[in-house]
């Protein structure tokens, strides 16, 4: 399947909003999920073949050097009626998809696969907590819009600074926090510290614990270990790693997501 994009907004320094049209995606189809995504697959610089073409086919014809890198974004937003796609990409460093998202233009082609997704604010929860930092952004600012009126939604947020916050919106109760990075080694502990010092109200909670690996990591077995939240009730995924490439963690992710599973159970 394949888009052309058809509006760019700059968000916040780090992340730029597209929207995307056209008529593949008459057969696109949503999940019941908020954080649904989609699978994109960017070609490299030069590449011997069409700006739409089938990935699968590409690589059965193609050499490794020419094969697409292959990334999941979260859709921001569907329009069923209008058939518009909105996807945010966090465009800092380097990244294959955040370049090409950073330098994309009404036109540009993205081709991609999808859209899946499991996670929706269980609507049977007391209250819902949301923690992340930029790549989970999109998931959580979807999630939060899905969120049951009158229903407290604790978000604790990580980013480089108040440029970098954008508004957040929801039926719910919203109970909203920006930690700020300086450049230390402690701002890879923000958001555990956080929730450390957070007040858990009463009831049971549904959480959403997306982004940094290490980060993750630490609050996932907060939650789990002294908060004494059930399993079933937290989606929890590391997305990146810092100072790791997008292909280096991609080596190394599984490994890591099982070692964390094994700790807190």
């Amino acid at each position: 399947m394949h888009a052309r994009v058809i509006g760019v907004q700059r968000l916040t320094p780090a992340m730029v909003r597209l929207t995307l049209g056209g008529d593949d995606l008459a057969a696109f189809t949503m999940p019941d999920a908020t954080d649904a995504y989609i699978n994109v697959a960017i070609p490299p610089a030069g590449a011997p073949y069409d700006a739409v073409f089938d990935p699968a086919q590409v690589r059965a014809e193609h050499p490794q050097h020419h094969w697409p890198a292959r990334r999941r974004y979260t859709v921001r937003d569907w329009d069923a009626v209008s058939r518009v796609l909105t996807v945010d990409f966090v465009v800092h460093g380097e990244g294959v998809a955040g370049d090409w998202a950073a330098a994309a233009e009404p036109g540009s082609v993205l081709v991609f696969e999808g859209p899946s997704g499991g996670y929706r604010p269980d609507v049977t929860a007391d209250w819902h907590l949301f923690v992340g930092d930029e790549s989970a952004l999109p998931a959580i600012a979807a999630s939060l819009e899905a969120v049951p009126a009158g229903v407290l939604a604790i978000v604790r947020l990580v980013c480089d600074g108040p440029t970098h916050e954008v508004e957040l919106s929801s039926p719910g109760l919203l109970d909203v926090t920006w930690l700020h990075r300086t450049g230390s080694p402690e701002d890879a502990d923000l958001l555990a510290l956080s929730l450390r010092d957070l007040t858990f109200p009463r009831g049971r909670v549904h959480a959403f614990v997306h982004g940094e690996a290490d980060e993750i990591r630490a609050v996932r077995s907060h939650l789990l270990a002294e908060r004494g939240l059930s399993r079933a009730d937290m989606s929890c995924s590391p997305y990146w790693r810092r100072e790791m490439t997008d292909e280096a963690w991609r080596l190394v992710k599984r490994d890591f997501v099982a070692a964390m599973e094994a700790e807190v159970a």
